[in-house]
């Protein structure tokens, strides 16, 4: 058991997942500062400094503070919509090295095949000249 748990914590595997698990924290921090810092108030300037956090509902001697379940999902889908947007951005640059890569490639295919053409009429030509 012990030589099994070795080679499970040992893999390169686990390692790259720690490392991602530390940087998504991270990056975690610098969407949640984004947010609070940034975003939320910009949004409360344009929608007239609505604040959903003091949103309650007293039912007997509990209350219910039902404000701050909707600011989370409020909140929620702001990262979720920068998130997205930020990975389309990649995705588009993504695109355009991947197009860029594939003339580049082309351009060499067609190099070989102008070769490959010169080297088959060079044979042709030779070869007619052996038949006469």
């Amino acid at each position: 058991m012990w030589k099994d748990f070795k080679e499970f914590a040992f893999k390169g595997n686990i390692i790259d997942l720690a490392v991602a698990v530390v940087i998504g924290a991270a990056f975690g921090k610098i969407v949640t500062s984004l947010v609070e810092n940034i975003i939320t108030p910009i949004v409360g300037i344009l929608s007239g400094g609505i604040d959903l956090t003091n949103l309650s509902q007293p039912v007997g001697d509990a209350e219910i503070t039902y404000g701050v379940f909707l600011q989370s999902v409020f909140d929620f889908f702001v990262v979720a919509f920068f998130i997205f947007l930020a990975i389309r951005l990649l995705s588009k640059l993504n695109r355009k090295k991947e197009v860029e890569e594939e003339a580049q490639e082309e351009e060499k295919v067609d190099a070989q095949e102008a070769l490959l053409i010169e080297i088959r009429d060079l044979l042709k030509a030779q070869n007619e000249q052996n038949n006469k």
